[in-house]
C-alpha cells in the first residue's frame, strides 16, 4: 500500500476527510520551502501538493503565476524541487508528497530519469496538469514502475467517456476541479460539485479530492461533506506573497491558516460520502 493509499484508508476507517494544501516550491525562497512543508503538516495536512514552478502555468490564476515567477527568479528548477523533497524526508517519512506541475520540465529532465529521481527523493505521486489522458499510456507506466501514483484532473466539463478513460490511468486519488476557469477563482457551487462527484463515483472507487474555490474553513466544510478530500492552494499562496518580506513568520501563519480548515473538517459528522 502506498503512502497515499494509506492516508485515505485511515481516513475512511474513521470517517475523516483529507486536507491537501498546495504551495509552490521555491516561493518565497527555495531555502524556506522545507520549513513551510513541515508547518503544513503541523497545521493538519494529510497530503502535500508541491508545485513545480513553470514559466507558463496556463491552468493557474495570477496568484500562483506570480508565485512561479518568484520561485523561478531564485533559480528553482525541477532538480532543486526534488532536493527539497529529500530534505523534507529527512524528518518526515510519513506525509505523502505529490508534485504538481507541467510536462515541459519533466520532459526536459527525461521522464525515466525524473521517475527514478522522484522515487529516490521520496515523492509519492505526480499530477501533470497538461498531460492529456490520450498520451498518458506513454508516461504512466514509467511512473508506476517507480511506485509513483498518477493523479489526474477532472472538470465540470468532463464527459462520462473522458471520466472513464481518465480513471483507467489514475491512481492515488482524483483531483476534481470544482469550477470552470483557473486557480484562485472564488465562485463555488457545492450542489453542482456534488452532482458531478456522484457521476464520477459511478466509474471509480478512487478517492475524490476537490480543489479550486476553497479559501476558508466554511468552504472547506461545505466540500468536505461531499468529497473525500479538500485541496487549498491560492489562499495559502496569497499569504506567502503577503509576508514574503517577513519569511520567519510564514511557518506559523500557514500553520494557523491551515489549522482552521483542519478543525472545520474534523468537526464534520464522521461518514463516508
Amino acid at each position: 500500500m502506498s503512502r497515499i493509499e494509506g492516508v485515505f484508508a485511515a481516513l475512511r476507517q474513521r470517517g475523516g476527510k483529507a486536507l491537501i494544501p498546495y504551495i509552490t516550491a521555491g516561493d518565497p525562497h527555495p531555502d524556506q520551502t522545507v520549513a513551510l512543508m513541515h508547518a503544513l503538516v503541523r497545521g493538519g495536512a494529510d497530503i502535500i501538493e508541491l508545485g513545480v514552478p513553470f514559466s507558463d502555468p496556463m491552468a493557474d490564476g495570477p496568484t500562483i503565476q506570480l508565485a512561479c515567477e518568484r520561485a523561478l527568479a531564485h533559480g528553482t528548477s525541477l532538480s532543486r524541487v526534488l532536493d527539497m523533497v529529500t530534505g523534507f524526508r529527512g524528518t518526515d517519512t510519513t506525509t505523502p508528497v505529490v508534485l504538481m506541475g507541467y510536462l515541459n520540465p519533466i520532459e526536459a529532465m527525461g521522464l525515466e530519469t525524473f521517475a527514478l529521481r522522484a522515487r529516490a527523493a521520496g515523492v509519492d505521486g505526480v499530477l501533470i496538469v497538461d498531460l492529456p489522458v490520450e498520451e498518458a499510456p506513454e508516461a504512466v507506466p514509467m511512473l508506476h514502475a517507480q511506485g509513483l501514483d498518477c493523479v489526474f484532473l477532472l472538470a465540470p466539463t468532463s464527459s462520462e467517456a473522458r471520466i472513464d478513460a481518465t480513471v483507467q490511468q489514475a491512481s492515488g486519488y482524483l483531483y476534481y476541479v470544482s469550477l470552470k476557469g483557473v486557480t484562485g477563482a472564488s465562485t463555488l457551487d457545492v450542489g453542482s460539485v456534488a452532482e458531478k462527484l456522484a457521476v464520477i463515483r459511478r466509474h471509480t472507487r478512487l478517492p475524490l479530492a476537490v480543489g479550486f474555490g476553497i479559501r476558508d474553513a466554511a468552504s472547506a466544510a461545505q466540500v468536505g461533506r461531499i468529497a473525500d478530500g479538500v485541496v487549498v492552494g491560492s489562499a495559502l499562496v496569497e499569504q506567502i506573497a503577503r509576508h514574503a518580506q517577513a519569511p520567519a513568520a510564514l511557518p506559523q501563519i500557514l500553520r494557523d491558516q491551515l489549522g482552521a480548515l483542519r478543525a472545520a473538517l474534523d468537526a464534520l459528522p464522521a461518514s463516508n460520502p
